[in-house]
């Protein structure tokens, strides 16, 4: 588990080091948390229900998180959700830090808790996440399927820091991966300096959405 505030313009890398990754994040606004990533409104104002290049993460007051400026894995899931106790005990077994010590089973619902409560938040501000690295697809019915081997090894996705905001991260096996052994896959991350995006931003010009919704953000900190 991580988490850092990003200036605007600021870079955060991830490098999925081995291949099937998967890195459950959420986003918040620095300056005032209650305002934070919407999975709803980034899908419908999209027109898209997965993220890659060129796509934005919206907040709940129309503006923009992050965008995704870089992407060699193609396909991040947003509609999925996350794990937490009780399923990673079903799934794998019992795992406590007692037995295993540092290979004990952790959980992202726990995960995400010890990150927020580092900066003031916690449960309640647990809302629906992206899951970097990972591919679901839902058939006609709704059900959805994890696909495997989505992330190769060396896949790396580079989120830039639209507003300045709260990223946390948790790095554990997904609800919906079919695997019986608990296994996180490593992932690098850098944070790098970037640049705003401008007038012919690629992520500015996805859909004229997207451009109202930096508008809305370079207005937030032009006050």
């Amino acid at each position: 588990m991580w988490s850092r505030v990003l200036k605007r313009g600021q870079v955060l890398r991830l490098v999925d080091l081995e291949g099937g990754a998967s890195v459950a994040a959420l986003l918040y606004n620095a300056r005032q948390p209650l305002e934070r990533y919407n999975m709803p409104d980034t899908l419908k104002a999209q027109h898209v229900a997965r993220l890659t290049r060129g796509y934005v993460l919206y907040s709940d007051m129309g503006r923009i998180l992050g965008s995704i400026v870089e992407d060699t894995c193609g396909w991040h899931d947003t509609i999925s959700g996350h794990a937490d106790a009780g399923w990673t005990e079903k799934r794998f077994g019992r795992g406590s830090y007692q037995a295993l010590r540092n290979d004990w089973y952790r959980n992202t619902h726990d995960n995400f808790l010890v990150e927020l409560g580092k900066h003031g938040l916690g449960k309640r501000d647990i809302v629906p996440n992206v899951n970097f690295f990972v591919k679901v697809q839902a058939d006609l019915e709704g059900k959805m399927t994890y696909v495997a081997g989505n992330s190769k090894p060396g896949a790396m996705v580079a989120l830039r820091a639209d507003s300045e905001v709260l990223v946390v991260l948790s790095n554990t096996p997904h609800p919906l991966d079919p695997s019986t052994s608990y296994a996180s896959k490593p992932v690098a991350l850098t944070v790098e300096r970037g640049e705003l995006a401008g007038p012919d931003d690629e992520c500015r010009k996805k859909r004229p959405e997207n451009a109202r919704g930096f508008q809305l953000t370079e207005d937030y900190y032009a006050e």
